[in-house]
């Protein structure tokens, strides 16, 4: 197939592995509501996997060349991802989602030998470089070829990159999180040999492609043997065919950000209860607000909630099942189930591990499952892999993730915020989260966020934006202020509290804080009131 002998930890091995023991088994369903499903057997996934492995070879690109891969999640998309791993060309995915100019930012940093787009998509303006073509199942034109390269390598090895993935990055530019065909197959190792997947399981992943989440997805279920259905963005938005996608291929377990989740909650919960083939639910990405991880509970009552922590930098770290059903008390989740291999310490302020309960330290991971670096910017890598806090003379490194945590009394972790949500409010510190935790108290609030602005006097604000369980008139903005002036510090309360119907999202399904930042801003220039409502969606 490839002009290179496979690597024992490589990401193709690993996910066309299954194909020697169960060739027959449907490893990609693809289906639309309405329509027969298409399904890809593993057999099938590798034949086209050494068709695209063909293509790419005749093209002359060598080791370490960048391939830029614009597709949905599909089959056609995920064999051409296997094939680069063949080849030893790391693959860096977007979608139709992301913006042309982050794309062209994107294009700029990594320099790819190569611009693939699935044959449905249209990039116009941005593809201006030697080196692009277009795919599909069965299908491969090339547009342009590449410039003349000369190959240097022979091999691809277990440290070569197997993918970049761009996250946002605090310079305003993309950040380019690289990692290894080692890192990332020592990581899928650790999860399937921890029993997260069965081989007959029908697994959806609902991120779209240049998420992690997605790569986590198509990892975990080619990896165990099991069938990966892809839900397409179209289908989230409509609870009745998201609901009706997930029953009609008969899905076990579904995998996604908690925001998925919210308008069937809201429209229609009962659908939920149809779906008698599905055993779990994995969420990751973001804190799933409580009283909508209640009501989930209670219209599946018996199907198995997992809370996933982690970077992009390490993939994820641990998945800790939640408690079934939710104790009313409970006011957090646990992060502590870490994966085997993977392990947690928490440092204070002053450079020691943490090791009382209740005490706040920033986590640090050790895992063999760190990411490289990031792509072309050592100095950002550096502070994020770091010496040993406990002994450093080994020269081994370790993830400090910028995430807060403190243990309890039985040794459980939990997720207390982002060391840079700390903000500074009149000389006072203040931890976001803790604000958000308050507005998630009060009765009439399913979801809370708060942003920190500067106003024109130059001091900070609090702004929040609340989503309601009830209607409009029957939520009591000046309560809501009174309630965190009886629960928080004066400099914590929020000046204003917006109402909205839903928070934005960004293209990864989180909630978009740098446009609620950007909006919250614009209404202090002008001096708005301190309580207000919008009857409108908030939107991106």
């Amino acid at each position: 197939m490839a002009r290179v002998r496979e690597c024992v930890d490589n990401l193709h091995g690993l996910l066309t592995a299954p194909a020697t023991s169960v060739p027959d088994q449907v490893a990609i369903a693809e289906s639309s509501i309405g329509e027969a499903p298409a399904v890809v057997s593993y057999r099938q996934l590798v034949e086209q996997v050494e068709r695209f492995a063909v293509a790419l070879d005749a093209l002359g690109l060598d080791v370490g060349d960048r391939v830029v891969v614009e597709s949905r999640t599909s089959a056609a998309a995920i064999a051409l991802l296997l094939a680069c791993s063949a080849l030893g060309l790391p693959f860096v995915p977007v979608t139709a989602e992301v913006p042309d100019r982050r794309v062209q930012a994107i294009v700029d940093a990594v320099e790819p030998a190569l611009y693939v787009r699935d044959a449905g998509t249209d990039r116009t303006g941005v593809m201006t470089m030697d080196g692009t073509a277009r795919f599909g199942w069965n299908e491969w034109e090339v547009d342009r070829r590449p410039a003349a390269r000369v190959r240097r390598r022979r091999e691809v090895l277990a440290t070569d990159t197997a993918y970049i993935v761009f996250t946002s990055g605090t310079s305003g530019r993309p950040k380019g999180v690289v990692m290894s065909h080692r890192s990332v197959v020592t990581f899928l190792r650790a999860v399937l040999g921890d029993g997260r997947v069965l081989s007959g399981d029908r697994i959806a992943s609902t991120s779209p492609l240049h998420f992690d989440f997605a790569l986590f997805d198509i990892g975990i279920a080619l990896g165990g043997g099991a069938t990966l259905v892809p839900v397409q963005r179209e289908l989230l938005a409509s609870p009745r065919r998201f609901v009706a996608h997930l029953k009609a291929n008969r899905v076990s377990q579904v995998n996604g950000v908690p925001s998925i989740w919210r308008p069937v909650l809201r429209h229609n919960p009962e659908l939920l209860g149809g779906l008698t083939d599905l055993r779990s639910m994995l969420f990751a990405g973001e804190e799933f607000p409580l009283p909508e991880l209640r009501r989930l509970q209670s219209v599946v009552p018996g199907v198995r909630v997992v809370n996933g922590y982690g970077a992009t930098e390490s993939m994820a770290c641990s998945f800790t099942d939640v408690p079934n059903p939710l104790p009313v008390d409970a006011d957090r989740l646990s992060i502590g189930a870490l994966h085997t291999g993977a392990e947690v310490m928490l440092i204070g302020e002053d450079g020691t591990v943490v090791t009382h309960p209740g005490v706040v330290g920033e986590i640090h991971l050790r895992s063999p499952a760190l990411f490289s670096g990031y792509w072309n910017d050592p100095e950002a890598t550096a502070a994020v892999l770091v010496p040993d806090p406990v002994d450093s003379r080994h020269g081994q490194v370790v993830l400090r993730s910028g995430d807060l945590a403190c243990w309890d009394a039985e040794g459980g972790l939990y997720f207390c915020g982002r060391a840079d949500a700390q903000v500074q409010v009149r000389g006072n510190r203040v931890e976001l989260g803790e604000v958000e935790g308050t507005l998630g108290n009060l009765p009439g609030v399913d979801m809370a966020v708060v942003v920190a602005v500067a106003r024109p006097s130059g001091d900070r604000a609090l702004v929040a934006y609340v989503v309601p369980t009830r209607p409009w008139p029957d939520f009591d903005q000046a309560k809501a202020v009174e309630f965190c002036a009886r629960e928080l510090p004066a400099y914590m309360v929020p000046r204003r509290i917006d109402v909205v119907s839903e928070l934005p999202l960004t293209a990864n399904g989180k909630v978009n804080r740098e446009l609620l930042r950007r909006r919250a801003t614009a209404d202090l220039s002008v001096n708005r009131s301190s309580v207000t409502t919008r009857t409108e969606a908030t939107h991106d």
